[in-house]
C-alpha cells in the first residue's frame, strides 16, 4: 500500500477515477453491502451518475425540506418531555441523532411508502451491524456458508430487503403506467429519470435494471443515514465544549430566521453554521480515509507505480496536518472557515470530508441541508453543554462514531 499526502498528486488521483479505482472490499461479507453508484467504475459510473444526479439537484431538495422538518420535531417533542424550564436533563443524543437521521432517508427516499421504508432501513442497520461482528472476527475460508445463526438472518435479511424494496417499485412503476405522478422523493425521482434516460437512448443498456435501482435504494440509506448523524453528532459535542460558538450560531439562527417555519433559503443565509459545520468535517471527516486500486503500471508525479498497488489518502491526517492548518490545527476553530473552503485550503486538495473530484458525495448538499435544519431547530430551542459522563472516544466503525455515545446535559429555552 502507499499513502499519498502531496496535495497535487491527491487531485490527480481523484481526478482521474478510470485510472484510480476504488477497490471493493475482500471479505466475502461485503458482497451483502449496497452495490451502487458507490463502487461502479467506468462507463458504469457515468450510467449510474448521470441517471441519479437529478434526485440531488437543489431543485429537487427544496421538496425535501418539509421531510427533514417534520422529523426533527418529531425528535424535538421527545426532547421536550424529558426537560422543563425549570430543570436540566441528561441525554445520550447520539441515538436520537441517528434515529432522526435514518428517518429522514426513509421519508426523502420512499415518501408515501414511508413506513415500509422504515422497516427496510432497521433491517439493513441490523444487516450492517452483522456484516461488521462477521468481518472483525477471525476469517475462516468458506464460514459465511455455515448454518449459524448470525449467518441465516443474513441471508434472511438480504432477501427481505430485495423483496420489500421489489414491491415498493413494482407499485411505483404500475403508477408511472397509469400516467400518475410519483416524482416527489428520491426513488421517484430516480425511477422518474430513468425511464427518460431508456426513452431517450431507445435502448434498455442506457437504463438501470431493477436490481440496479434495488442496490442504490439500499445505498440511499447507507449514505444518508451515517453521513447526517455523524456530522450533527460531532457537532453537538463540540458545541456542548464551545459554549461561546453555540451562543454565536443561536444568536445568528434568531435574527436570520426567529422563531418561524425554517425553509431553504434561510437556511441558506446561516454562515456561522456553515462555518462550524466545516470546522466539524475538518476534525471529524466521517470517512477518515479514501482508498484507491490501480490495475496497470501509472505514473503519479515522480513515482511510477506497478499494477495491483492499492493507495491510501489519510484524510484525517491531512485534516490535522500543522503545515497546512497552522499551529492551532487541533483546536475548535471555525473561524478558519469565515471566507470560505478554497479560501482557506489555497484551491488545494487538502479538505475533503466529501471525497473530491468527478467522484465527490453526489448527496453533500442534502446531508448539509438536513444538518442545518436539524442543528437551526436544536438551536432555538434548547442550550445545552457536556456532560460530566461524556466521555470522549471517536472510533471508526464504517465512519468516525462516538463510542460511548454523546452525553450532554439540556436546558429548554
Amino acid at each position: 500500500m502507499v499513502h499519498i499526502f502531496e496535495p497535487t498528486m491527491i487531485r490527480e488521483i481523484l481526478a482521474n477515477y478510470y485510472q484510480f479505482q476504488k477497490p471493493w472490499g475482500r471479505h466475502p461479507l461485503t458482497k451483502l453491502l449496497p452495490r451502487g453508484l458507490i463502487n461502479a467504475e467506468g462507463d458504469q459510473w457515468i450510467k449510474h451518475r448521470k441517471i441519479i444526479n437529478p434526485a440531488f439537484h437543489v431543485e429537487k431538495l427544496k421538496h425535501m425540506v418539509p421531510a427533514f422538518y417534520l422529523s426533527c420535531s418529531e425528535m424535538i417533542e421527545k426532547w421536550e418531555k424529558l426537560v422543563t424550564k425549570e430543570s436540566s436533563c441528561e441525554l445520550d443524543v447520539w441515538p436520537h441523532l441517528q434515529t432522526f437521521s435514518s428517518d429522514v432517508i426513509s421519508r426523502t427516499s420512499f415518501g408515501s411508502s414511508y413506513e415500509e421504508g422504515k422497516k427496510i432501513f432497521e433491517f439493513q442497520k441490523e444487516q450492517a451491524e452483522l456484516i461488521i461482528k462477521g468481518i472483525q472476527s477471525i476469517f475462516i475460508p468458506g464460514s459465511r456458508f455455515l448454518p449459524t445463526k448470525d449467518n441465516k438472518r443474513l441471508k434472511y435479511i438480504d432477501r427481505e430487503v430485495k423483496a420489500s424494496i421489489k414491491s415498493i417499485i413494482d407499485k411505483r412503476l404500475v403508477a408511472m403506467k397509469a400516467g400518475e405522478t410519483i416524482n416527489d422523493d428520491l426513488l421517484g425521482i430516480l425511477l422518474d429519470s430513468n425511464y427518460k434516460e431508456i426513452k431517450q437512448q431507445g435502448s434498455s443498456n442506457f437504463g438501470l435494471s431493477i436490481e440496479e435501482v434495488i442496490e442504490e435504494c439500499k445505498l440511499f440509506y447507507f449514505a444518508g443515514q451515517e453521513t447526517t448523524g455523524n456530522m450533527l453528532v460531532w457537532t453537538m459535542i463540540l458545541l456542548g465544549q464551545h459554549t461561546d460558538w453555540q451562543t454565536r450560531a443561536r444568536k445568528e439562527v434568531l435574527n436570520v430566521l426567529g422563531d418561524k417555519r425554517l425553509d431553504i433559503d434561510g437556511l441558506s443565509h446561516l454562515k456561522v453554521i456553515n462555518m462550524i459545520f466545516n470546522e466539524v468535517l475538518r476534525l471529524y471527516p466521517p470517512a477518515v480515509m479514501l482508498r484507491r486500486l490501480i490495475h496497470e503500471d501509472t505514473k503519479l508525479g515522480k513515482l511510477t507505480l506497478p499494477g495491483g498497488t492499492l493507495i491510501q489518502l489519510n484524510t484525517l491526517f491531512m485534516h490535522h496536518d500543522k503545515d497546512m492548518w497552522g499551529e492551532d490545527v487541533n483546536e475548535f476553530n471555525p473561524e478558519r472557515f469565515s471566507e470560505g473552503v478554497s479560501k482557506v485550503t489555497k484551491g488545494q486538495s487538502t479538505y475533503l470530508p466529501f471525497g473530491g473530484g468527478p467522484r465527490i458525495c453526489i448527496g453533500q448538499n442534502f446531508a448539509m441541508l438536513e444538518a442545518k435544519m436539524a442543528l437551526a431547530m436544536i438551536l432555538q430551542g434548547f442550550s445545552f453543554e457536556l456532560s460530566p459522563s461524556y466521555s470522549h472516544a471517536p472510533h471508526t466503525i464504517i465512519t468516525l462514531q462516538p463510542q460511548f455515545g454523546a452525553h450532554l446535559t439540556l436546558h429548554k429555552l
